[in-house]
């Protein structure tokens, strides 16, 4: 794990927020900001290779130049590069940098934690290898999670301050390239830098 921004708390439970981060946005950054009331420290944590996603829109240096920038406001978030792109070697990579007696809570949305407990990992037994080593924080998106009873005890609902429902990285591309408005969804301390990458990408795909 390298990081690029770290906080200078010790952390005794880690908030862990893995993403492809196409832009960050206003959510991400309330998901992690609601976090804080429950961990001492959230890591952004971009991952160098996807196991289902590719480096499209933005590369991988923008984006972590991004995410250093909305995460500079905070001295309680970090940014780091993960070499792996699955949970279990980001976790893992977390343990070697902060130690292994740190709690780490793994960050995310209601259709992401949906994704976590019926993906198709390869192998038996590796959900149960994750929820063993950590466990996660889900926010609500378009309603909350209900996890199946065996996992309940290692999902905990995350309440946001405000509705980011409709609120997504997608969404952000989208209207850029329609020439919509779409300032509203990203954190202000970006707006130049998401102009100047994305914005120049969508004309060129509209030609």
């Amino acid at each position: 794990m390298e990081f690029y921004r770290r906080s200078q708390a010790i952390p005794f439970r880690l908030g862990v927020f893995p993403g492809s981060f196409n832009p960050i946005t206003v959510a991400h950054v309330a998901l992690a900001g609601a976090a804080l009331n429950l961990v001492d420290e959230v890591v952004f944590v971009l991952p160098r290779e996807f196991p289902h996603k590719d480096f499209s829109g933005a590369s991988f240096a923008q984006r972590l130049a991004i995410l250093g920038e909305a995460a500079g406001e905070n001295p309680r978030f970090s940014v780091a590069a993960s070499d792996g792109g699955l949970f279990l070697d980001i976790s893992s990579e977390c343990s070697d940098a902060y130690g292994s007696d740190v709690r780490q809570s793994f960050l995310c949305g209601r259709d992401a934690a949906e994704r976590i407990v019926s993906w198709d990992y390869g192998k038996p037994g590796v959900l149960d290898e994750m929820l063993a080593r950590f466990d996660f924080l889900v926010a609500a998106r378009t309603g909350e999670y209900a996890p199946p009873e065996r996992e309940r005890d290692a999902f905990h609902p995350l309440e946001l301050a405000g509705a980011y429902d409709w609120v997504s990285a997608s969404e952000v591309r989208g209207r850029i390239a329609l020439g919509l408005p779409w300032h509203h969804l990203v954190p202000p301390a970006i707006h130049g830098m998401v102009q100047e990458i994305y914005a120049p990408t969508a004309r060129q795909s509209a030609e």
